[in-house]
C-alpha cells in the first residue's frame, strides 16, 4: 500500500484495525510530519486518531500523552537524520520506534496510565536520585 492509499484508508477509517498496529502508528506520524509542521502534524495526528477509534467503536482509545511523545521522537529524528528516502528506509533506520515500550525512557507507567495523560500532553522529569536538588 503507497504512503497516500495508506493514509486515504486511515482518514477514511476503512482501515482494517488488524493493520493498524502500532508501527502503522508510526507511519501515520512519521507522513504526517514530513508533509507539515510539528504542529500541524500533531492537529491531524489527534485527529485522525480520534475519528479512526470512535469510527471503530473505541472512542476511549486515544491517548495525548503518548500521541505527541511519539510524535516528538518522531520529529527529533526525522530533522537530525532525515526522512530515510521514505518510510521503510526511516523504520529500518529507527527501529526502537516500532517498539512502544520506548517511552519507558521518559515516562513511568502510572503516569501513562493516568486520566490526565490520557487527555492532555503531559511532560514528564525524569529526575534521579543523585541529580535531585
Amino acid at each position: 500500500m503507497t504512503d497516500s492509499q495508506f493514509l486515504a484508508a486511515l482518514e477514511g477509517c476503512t482501515l482494517p484495525g488488524t493493520e493498524f498496529r502500532h508501527a502503522a502508528h508510526v507511519r501515520a506520524a512519521y507522513l504526517y510530519l514530513r508533509e507539515g509542521s510539528f504542529a500541524d502534524a500533531i492537529a491531524r495526528m489527534s485527529a485522525t486518531l480520534r475519528r479512526y477509534a470512535g469510527a471503530h467503536d473505541k472512542p476511549g482509545l486515544y491517548h495525548e500523552t503518548i500521541t505527541v511523545a511519539f510524535l516528538s521522537l518522531i520529529n527529533e529524528r526525522l530533522q537530525r537524520d532525515g526522512d530515510g528516502g521514505g518510510w521503510p528506509g526511516f523504520a529500518a533506520a529507527h527501529r526502537d520506534l516500532l517498539d512502544g515500550r520506548i517511552l519507558a525512557r521518559y515516562y513511568r507507567p502510572e503516569t501513562l496510565k493516568s486520566q490526565i495523560a490520557r487527555e492532555v500532553f503531559v511532560l514528564e522529569a525524569r529526575v534521579s536520585q543523585g541529580d535531585a536538588a
